[in-house]
């Protein structure tokens, strides 16, 4: 079927745009997409049937082939069919269902999904001939793979497994200051006063305990049982996580090594007719890290999709050295796209949402 744009057409392609995408041939699964894969601004990337092991991360660079690269640095390979347990601070790469052929004008931008951050599960996607991970150049014709490297659980995974998304856009469709100024009078971005807008909108950390019952995250603990990615509600918490309680002086310090769940202190919305990204936290003001998973969906939060706002889940590791977090310090920064059209489920809308209206909130897998 052909697929055809406006001539002036700028934003991010929709959930149905997406289907037709693949309709007209610009996107080659090995098999048909399965319920809920196409989100409403991204579809789920699938794993396919064999990871290889690896001895390093590592991009292709121009004119070279990532099957190429896996030849040179593969240590052996693991079959995925029935499932297998991938170890933590290991490298592997995964051949995925899912290929492209991108016409010229059409370029793809790749994220985990929410719940694999929120495993800590290191996770990006590459492409023959790229200089960068999860960045998918326009006219772009071939396969794709997962780079994934467990930072604290050992994951179990198999042929179909989702731990990736990827979003495809056309033009520049990034709000700036007037338009997000603008959008945040009509629409209320975050749910305060004095809302900081430069260069996005700015998240802090809550850490004063006041909304989750005197805590303010988790912190992950070493040497646990193997996390099943497709097992929702599956493992209890305190196997796998300690609560943080909150600290008179609204204080966190992250240790080197650890992995922290931590929640915005602002409640966030994405209006229908925008999409919003977590940009990467700049490490000049923090050592440390912040949100492996930066996709929001329009409808995030938003009330007509049954959201009342909602907080970003914040995905913490401290870097080389200790650091302290601040109740109230800023952690990152949300920028917000246009859409090229709305898309017909929001999020939180018949599409298998797990983190509509939430507050702090460990992924799916465990029950709370």
């Amino acid at each position: 079927m052909p697929f055809t744009l406006p001539p002036d057409a700028n934003g991010i392609l929709p959930d149905r745009m997406i289907a037709a995408m693949a309709d007209a041939g610009l996107i080659l699964p090995e098999y048909p997409f399965v319920e809920s894969q196409i989100q409403p601004a991204s579809l789920d990337l699938r794993l396919g049937d064999i990871a290889y092991r690896v001895r390093a991360s590592f991009l292709p660079g121009p004119d070279a082939a990532v099957a190429e690269r896996i030849d040179e640095l593969k240590l052996h390979e693991i079959d995925l069919s029935d499932g297998a347990v991938l170890e933590t601070n290991c490298v592997y790469i995964v051949p995925l269902l899912e290929s492209l052929a991108l016409p010229p004008q059409i370029v793809a931008a790749a994220n985990p999904k929410s719940s694999t951050g929120r495993l800590d599960v290191f996770t990006r996607v590459i492409a023959d001939g790229t200089r960068r991970f999860d960045m998918i150049g326009a006219g772009y014709h071939g396969p794709l793979y997962a780079e994934i490297s467990p930072k604290t659980f050992p994951v179990l995974l198999r042929e179909g497994s989702r731990l990736s998304q990827v979003r495809f856009r056309i033009g520049d469709a990034i709000l700036n200051a007037d338009e997000l100024d603008a959008l945040h009078g009509a629409e209320r971005l975050v749910d305060i006063d004095d809302a900081d807008l430069a260069n996005g909108v700015a998240l802090s950390v809550d850490l004063s305990g006041q909304n989750t019952g005197g805590f303010v995250g988790y912190r992950a603990k070493r040497h646990t049982g193997v996390v099943d990615v497709d097992r929702r509600g599956g493992y209890a918490v305190d196997e796998f996580w300690e609560p943080i309680p909150a600290r008179p002086d609204g204080s966190l310090i992250l240790d080197p090594g650890e992995f922290y769940i931590l929640a915005s202190k602002e409640a966030v919305q994405v209006p229908p007719d925008y999409a919003a990204e977590m940009v990467p936290f700049d490490p000049l003001v923090g050592e440390f890290r912040v949100h492996y998973a930066g996709f929001f969906d329009p409808g995030f939060g938003y009330a007509g999709a049954g959201g009342q706002g909602a907080r970003a889940v914040l995905e913490v590791r401290s870097r080389e050295v200790p650091f302290i977090l601040e109740h109230g310090q800023i952690v990152g920064r949300l920028v917000y796209e246009k859409m090229l059209s709305r898309p017909d489920a929001m999020y939180g809308q018949r599409i298998g949402s797990n983190y509509q209206a939430q507050g702090l909130k460990l992924s799916k897998h465990f029950r709370v």
